[in-house]
């Protein structure tokens, strides 16, 4: 419990530190949002005027003090360039960013651990080398790339989907998930060779150690060895490898997003900042960083919990 205490009050630090530094950052660059709104028709006048009625001729601290205190209360502001509010514009881009990434985080755990033990069969000879090179293929090729060609074979070729044409969850749940899964393995295939590597690893590392050398000696199957033993062993690190993947696919979602045109957060972010809706963007940035700073929160947790060493050691 002092564990998890301590690592909560780092994640609330931690984005108390983001939130400050991404509303300063847009702060100090040259524009703001009434001169994103006002464009062309921009004058000293009319920027005066805006601005004070935005709020934005007052103190920074002040600003950002309502700011944090509006976000926490569900106001993010309005977008300079929709004249709506935030969360109006991205509420639903986040459930398709959420779904997004869990349909990549539940492909790496469901294909990455059989394949793992799989791999674990070939240690000599040329399925031994396929596999490796294999491996390295699917690390080594970026995630835009691998969704390219999902497209084209998937979409284009095969017409299993139709590339650039999101329904939308609300209107068509399932053919939504059926574009989403080709993009979710764009996200995964590269985060599953590390996880069967990874895995494939640790198991070779476990099987070599004495508790494994003295139950075969006994006269113990070793597949019976290997699941009931080494493998509980082995999946600790990996389970934690795993909760930090989710960290990796909300910065693989930005990508993967454009490539499928998917109307999720990354798509937005991108538009916006091209757009340079401060509001906008200040928000999103903060909610994939609360994203990113919770997974690793999350794996820090369930490493403690799967660790007898760092429970003995209170979590040092």
């Amino acid at each position: 419990m002092k564990y998890a205490a301590k690592r909560i009050l780092m994640l609330l630090a931690t984005m108390a530190i983001v939130s400050f530094l991404t509303f300063l950052a847009f702060d100090l660059i040259s524009g703001d949002q009434a001169t994103a709104m006002l464009g062309t028709a921009a004058t000293p006048e009319k920027l005066a005027a805006l601005r004070a009625e935005l709020g934005l001729d007052r103190p920074f601290l002040v600003r950002y003090g309502e700011w944090l205190f509006g976000f926490f209360a569900g106001d993010l502001g309005v977008s300079a360039s929709y004249r709506q509010p935030v969360w109006t514009l991205i509420s639903s881009k986040v459930l398709v960013t959420l779904c997004l990434s869990l349909l990549s985080f539940l492909l790496i755990t469901a294909v990455s651990i059989p394949l793992g033990l799989l791999s674990t069969r070939w240690t000599g000879g040329p399925a031994a080398a396929a596999q490796t090179v294999f491996n390295q293929l699917c690390m080594a090729v970026p995630a835009f790339f691998t969704g390219i060609l999902l497209s084209w074979i998937f979409g284009i070729t095969l017409k299993w989907f139709v590339p650039g044409a999101f329904p939308g969850l609300s209107v068509d749940f399932t053919g939504s998930l059926r574009h989403l899964f080709f993009a979710a393995a764009a996200i995964a295939i590269p985060r599953i060779a590390m996880t069967v590597r990874m895995l494939r690893s640790t198991i070779f590392s476990e099987l070599q150690k004495d508790y494994v050398r003295t139950a075969i000696s006994r006269g113990n199957d070793r597949t019976a060895v290997l699941y009931r033993h080494v493998l509980k062993n082995a999946l600790a690190p990996v389970v934690t490898f795993l909760a930090q993947t989710m960290a990796e696919i909300v910065a693989g979602s930005i990508v993967v997003e454009q490539v499928f045109a998917i109307p999720g957060l990354g798509r937005m972010l991108v538009s916006s900042i091209a757009n340079r809706d401060c509001p906008v963007v200040e928000a999103i940035v903060v909610i994939l960083a609360f994203w990113v700073v919770l997974s690793n929160t999350a794996a820090d947790l369930i490493q403690q919990a799967v660790d007898p060493r760092l429970r003995l050691g209170g979590g040092a």
